[in-house]
């Protein structure tokens, strides 16, 4: 039994646009997560500084959440 040249094209065809379009969704789903919990909190960045033995200020947290936020919206361009 041998499969028409035009069925195995339309096959491989359809199997490249299912790939095409599930990355595209993949993509969107995943950046959706990512705004809606990003991937430091302020508790976060106060443990890894305490962990660094540097003593916690407000302004260096609000700095550090400032610099992540600018680098995520640098790359979404």
């Amino acid at each position: 039994m041998r499969i028409p040249v035009a069925v195995f094209v339309l096959l491989i065809i359809a199997i490249f646009a299912a790939f095409i379009a599930g990355f595209f969704v993949a993509r969107k789903v995943i950046t959706k997560q990512i705004e809606e919990n990003p991937p430091f909190s302020r508790e976060q960045i106060k443990a890894m500084y305490s962990s660094m033995g540097i003593k916690p200020s407000e302004a260096r947290i609000n700095q550090t959440m400032n610099a992540i936020q600018r680098a995520g919206k640098n790359n979404k361009k």
